[in-house]
């Protein structure tokens, strides 16, 4: 079995996922997970398929065909690392540039792999300051956890970050 990572983006329109699906069925592919969004008038989707080795290259040929969407399409070796612990935060800051970058590098330092990073940009309830939203998913050792989370609020005055497992 082979698995396909499909990355898509194109001007979105009406349908798009419903062709997606289709050609990911009529060429006896599974579809695994997936990511898709809306962004700024574009749709932008990641998708795993699992498919049966003489089914992959008829299936790429036919994602790369769909007018207007441009697909890079990878063929995976699932891995899946044991690891200790997964943490999901929920973390809200002041919006301000350089955020991610600030916030990857301490979960890199302190250890953690980021496995999912999901971020909104919304205003402030009372006085609609930009404010900075983002959920995300580490991998990490049990032992890293409290340092992480200290590293992580640390970075500014402004961030807060509620842990769940």
């Amino acid at each position: 079995m082979n698995h396909l990572i499909i990355s898509c983006i194109g001007p979105d329109k009406t349908g798009l996922v419903d062709t997606l699906s289709k050609i990911v069925r009529e060429n006896h592919g599974n579809w695994q997970v997936s990511s898709l969004h809306h962004l700024s008038g574009f749709f932008a989707g990641v998708i795993e398929v699992a498919v049966e080795q003489q089914y992959s290259e008829a299936l790429t040929l036919a994602l790369k065909a769909i007018p207007g969407l441009s697909c890079q399409i990878e063929l995976a070796e699932p891995n899946i690392p044991t690891v200790e612990s997964n943490l999901v935060l929920d973390i809200t800051a002041n919006d301000r540039a350089g955020i991610i970058q600030e916030l990857s590098s301490v979960i890199h330092h302190n250890g953690g792999n980021l496995l999912k990073l999901v971020s909104a940009q919304d205003n402030a309830p009372h006085t609609g300051q930009a404010i900075f939203k983002a959920k995300v998913k580490i991998a990490l050792a049990e032992h890293d956890i409290d340092p992480l989370i200290s590293a992580l609020e640390d970075t500014a005055d402004d961030l807060m970050v509620d842990i769940s497992r």
